[in-house]
């Protein structure tokens, strides 16, 4: 099977997750959802300088990807191998970045972005990115606290422990995971996976949207 073939394949099914029934934040804001980013400081909050970047960002001037999502939500965990193929397929054309909006309604969303901002913070932000989405539906849509799975994540991966609990546990860690929410609610953004490429929010109605957006993008 082609490469181009699997991408659409992968796509069309985060976007039957998407359209059976994507989580809605705070679903009384009203408005039609997220918009076009048309401002310098639009921008800013879209990007910002701490936003994370998975891989090596491409060439100045190329496409930018921003996904925000919730490590708990299952049409992101299924968006997640989507997102790697696209990484693969447009690697050194398209920048890829991630944002935090750990939705209200999954108990362990908001921990989960935490611990992986907690592991960012000594250089494995994709390493715990990619765990997270790889053990979600052991624990996922789960009611308990699982603060202690998340740090066996963190010794997996070999870090200093001492400073992952005190990031895990500190305001700033929580407040960077919030300032991510919070641009994305100023943006619009209502639930999870929410796309923007180049500044575009992406309608997911087709397998085919996003790749056509990039390869739109890409070609200007």
């Amino acid at each position: 099977m082609e490469k181009q073939t699997k991408i659409s394949i992968a796509l069309a099914v985060v976007v039957t997750l998407i359209l059976a029934g994507m989580l809605v934040f705070l679903p009384d804001r009203g408005g039609d959802g997220p918009s076009a980013v048309t401002t310098a400081e639009e921008e800013s909050v879209l990007v910002r300088d701490d936003s994370h970047v998975l891989g090596q960002p491409a060439d100045a001037g190329d496409v930018t990807l921003v996904e925000f999502l919730d490590f708990e939500c299952e049409a992101c965990g299924a968006a997640y191998p989507f997102v790697e193929q696209l990484r693969d397929e447009y690697e050194g054309r398209v920048t890829f970045v991630a944002r935090y909006f750990p939705l209200p309604g999954h108990f362990n969303a908001e921990r989960a972005a935490r611990s992986v901002e907690s592991a960012a913070r000594q250089g494995k932000f994709e390493e715990m990115y990619q765990k997270m989405y790889e053990t979600q539906s052991s624990w996922g849509e789960g009611s308990e606290p699982l603060d202690d799975l998340f740090r066996s994540y963190a010794e997996d991966l070999g870090l200093d422990m001492t400073q992952y609990d005190t990031d895990y546990d500190s305001p700033e860690v929580a407040a960077r995971v919030k300032k991510d929410m919070d641009d994305g609610i100023e943006l619009g953004v209502q639930g999870t996976p929410t796309f923007f490429v180049d500044g575009e929010p992406v309608e997911l109605r087709s397998g085919e949207d996003l790749i056509l957006a990039v390869e739109d993008a890409l070609a200007e």
